[in-house]
């Protein structure tokens, strides 16, 4: 299966992330296979969650123009409250599987819905709490998928901007197309 093979690069600013996902478009990366995720700053407590998989989420708070640029490039985008985590920003096909262990009420192991999501595509559970953790602290994290050729060049490209963190998921050899 060609979707097992993941990087995920972790980046302490909206501005050092938005940087990436745009190397990668410069770099022709399938804009379907990218998904950013990264803390909202919204003030309004209330909000259970958005989703949108067709249009662009209309942007607010304090990174509006961040992430109003980001839904542009990317396909779907939502806006998550997640317990443990708080308020989330997602966009890109990682969105539909969110909503998809959401829909189907799929909580693995203690994963949250978001963790859930990442263990569809590979990612083992270790990752994931890390991620999450990263997630809390006000961290992005850009994730693209796809074959093993796509996956390493999308890693070639994002070790040239300086993430704080990155990590290669890959399927078993012999698993992948």
């Amino acid at each position: 299966m060609s979707d097992m093979n993941a990087v995920a690069a972790i980046f302490d600013s909206h501005s050092k992330a938005e940087n990436a996902v745009r190397k990668l478009q410069q770099a022709g990366i399938d804009m379907k296979t990218l998904s950013i995720i990264g803390k909202d700053y919204h003030t309004e407590e209330h909000v259970v969650g958005y989703y949108n998989t067709r249009d662009r989420m209309q942007a607010w708070g304090k990174q509006g123009a961040f992430w109003g640029g980001i839904w542009g490039m990317l396909f779907g985008s939502a806006f998550f409250w997640f317990p443990g985590i708080g308020p989330l920003l997602v966009a890109g096909p990682l969105v539909a599987w969110i909503v998809a262990g959401l829909e189907g009420a799929v909580v693995v192991g203690g994963v949250s819905a978001l963790g859930a999501a990442l263990a569809s595509i590979g990612i083992p559970k270790d990752s994931i709490v890390q991620y999450e953790t990263e997630l809390k602290s006000g961290k992005f994290l850009v994730l693209v998928h796809g074959t093993r050729q796509d996956v390493q060049r999308a890693d070639d490209l994002l070790n040239e901007t300086q993430p704080d963190g990155m990590r290669v998921h890959a399927s078993p050899v012999g698993r992948d197309a």
